[in-house]
């Protein structure tokens, strides 16, 4: 494993540590729960397979037997390092989120991203019926479905998240934003390689619609409730219905920069 890599993971867990002794002397009432779910742990895998484990179980479907899976799939590094980026870039990129234990703790589109990673391993291990177990309910508990065989990079946020669908054979590079409601779907009942392809640093709007093997090119933005049923070419903004070039963007990574507004062509 890359030593940086390690260290972010690292410092994210201690600022998560930090903020939430602070927090249990600030606010004694959720001393208890913060004890739970961070405090009482060793690392950021162990919290939040407990934390996963906890959100996700139910009377047929055991919270041990969900915290055992998934502290196996959280003690690879890469995951956990995936896990420590995908935080940083809800705390850089959304406004509201100030304190590093906020996605952890509170945020269904960070759950229900690393509900998608442990998923995701077990589909790539063969264990597919598990995987679907998970998906069902994280589509049951948190509204979000991410088929586990996807392919979703790393310090990737998703805002809100309410709604979001992302089938099987869609891919999500590293550094993207997914806002809630967003869909990317097939056309209809194809097989194979149907899914859209999201290139790095590319920002998804609320309620956009891409559908089809089609690919939004890196650095691309598409704008709130479009339907997106053509390639978008990097660094273009698309907005409509159907959508339609309406201008360029002018940065790197719009994702980053979380900026929903456009200037036309």
């Amino acid at each position: 494993m890359n030593t940086d890599n390690g260290k972010l993971a690292l410092q994210v867990w201690q600022s998560i540590v930090k903020e939430a002794a602070d927090s249990a002397l600030t606010e004694p009432v959720l001393a208890e729960y913060l004890m739970a779910t961070i405090l009482d742990h060793p690392n950021l895998a162990s919290a939040l397979s407990f934390q996963l484990a906890n959100k996700l179980a139910s009377a047929t479907v055991p919270m041990a037997m969900l915290r055992n899976i998934m502290n196996n799939i959280f003690a690879d590094p890469e995951i956990i390092d995936c896990v420590a980026k995908d935080i940083r870039a809800t705390v850089d990129r959304d406004s509201a989120c100030e304190l590093y234990s906020s996605p952890f703790l509170y945020f269904k589109g960070f759950l229900a991203l690393q509900a998608y990673r442990v998923a995701h391993q077990l589909w790539l291990q063969g264990n597919h019926s598990l995987a679907l177990l998970i998906q069902h309910r994280v589509s049951v508990k948190l509204a979000v479905d991410i088929h586990p065989a996807a392919q979703i990079g790393c310090g990737v946020m998703i805002d809100h998240a309410t709604g979001l669908v992302i089938g099987e054979t869609a891919v999500v590079e590293d550094c993207v934003s997914i806002m809630q409601s967003v869909t990317l779907g097939g056309t209809g009942k194809v097989s194979g390689d149907r899914h859209p392809k999201i290139r790095k640093g590319v920002l998804l709007g609320p309620g956009a619609k891409i559908l089809g093997n089609i690919e939004i090119g890196e650095g691309a933005m598409v704008a709130a409730s479009s339907v997106v049923l053509k390639s978008v070419a990097a660094h273009t903004v698309v907005a409509g219905v159907p959508s339609k070039v309406v201008g360029q963007v002018d940065i790197d990574e719009p994702s980053t920069a979380m900026n929903h507004y456009f200037k036309g062509s």
